[in-house]
């Protein structure tokens, strides 16, 4: 029998993730707090639901994919929220990022309740999730990976279970600072480029043909080269994750030098107020250390 999944959050990630679960044969119920993603949702064959109540009710798997800790617990705990309307027995996915010792506290409340959580971040930004080729690093236990594995697979390409509750989290974290550095790294590589007049797509091209390839450089470096920051995975949100990440350092007596310096980048580009930009906006406080604002992919002014 097909599972019937409720599917909460369908901002820039989620739709397109609830999209391929519908084209997978899943009957997915979707809820959002802006309504029209929801119709979104019932125009590519989901259903809408008007409130979490009714989207959870019956459902075997609960997908939330919503931005941060608070946003999680409210929508897990609120008194119309998962807790207070799933099914026992039903699956919990949480897909968003958030603090891996929330997600433990939320996963321990989620199985008072009879639910069996997984807490499942994905990496891959918005051309992953459309293309349902996702990262997803999950948390839990081995029986109920194993039960919902067909829901990851609509999703997903790369998936693994990384050990208990939190573990998918912890794993991510990881994640984000690695993408973090590589973007600030790149940002640095292309002001040094154009200073320099080097035709600048020929460089990047080239660039990513070596050991200094990567899934960063495929995917942002052209924006970088365009000044064109249009959000996949906005500023703000990893400014969250790398909160997340130094953190988690932090308690675990863990040193991260670099982490913590394109940790303030960020902080300091979504403090000038471009936190609504592309992760790879970061190019632009690079740009601006370097005093190079303004100029084009060729190294003109």
């Amino acid at each position: 029998m097909s599972k019937t999944i409720a599917f909460i959050g369908l901002g820039i990630m989620g739709l397109p993730m609830a999209k391929n679960l519908v084209k997978a044969g899943f009957t997915v119920r979707g809820y959002n707090r802006s309504p029209q993603k929801a119709q979104d949702l019932a125009a590519a064959g989901g259903q809408a639901a008007s409130t979490i109540a009714e989207a959870v009710g019956g459902a075997d798997v609960i997908i939330t994919m919503v931005p941060d800790s608070p946003d999680v617990e409210a929508v897990l705990t609120g008194e119309d929220g998962v807790l207070a309307n799933a099914k026992s027995g039903a699956y919990w996915i949480d897909f968003s990022t958030i603090r891996p010792d929330v997600a433990q506290d939320l996963a321990a409340q989620a199985k008072e309740k009879g639910l069996k959580p997984l807490d499942a971040p994905v990496s891959g930004g918005e051309p992953g999730a459309i293309d349902g080729v996702l990262s997803v690093m999950v948390g839990g236990e081995q029986a109920d990976f194993d039960a919902v594995s067909d829901v990851f697979d609509a999703v997903g390409k790369t998936i693994v279970l990384v050990g208990p509750s939190g573990s998918g989290q912890t794993v991510k974290a990881a994640n984000q600072l690695i993408v973090a550095g590589n973007i600030g790294l790149l940002a640095e590589a292309v002001v040094f480029l154009e200073a320099y007049g080097v035709e600048t797509t020929s460089a990047l091209q080239v660039l990513g043909g070596g050991l200094a390839g990567s899934k960063v450089l495929e995917q942002k470096g052209q924006k970088m080269l365009e000044r064109e920051f249009d959000p996949g995975f906005r500023l703000a949100l990893h400014h969250k994750d790398m909160g997340i990440v130094t953190s988690a350092a932090r308690e675990a007596g863990v040193a991260i030098p670099l982490g913590s310096t394109v940790a303030q980048l960020v902080a300091s580009t979504v403090q000038q107020g471009n936190g609504g930009l592309d992760h790879s906006g970061l190019f632009t406080v690079v740009e601006q250390l370097s005093g190079k604002t303004g100029q084009n992919g060729d190294g003109q002014a």
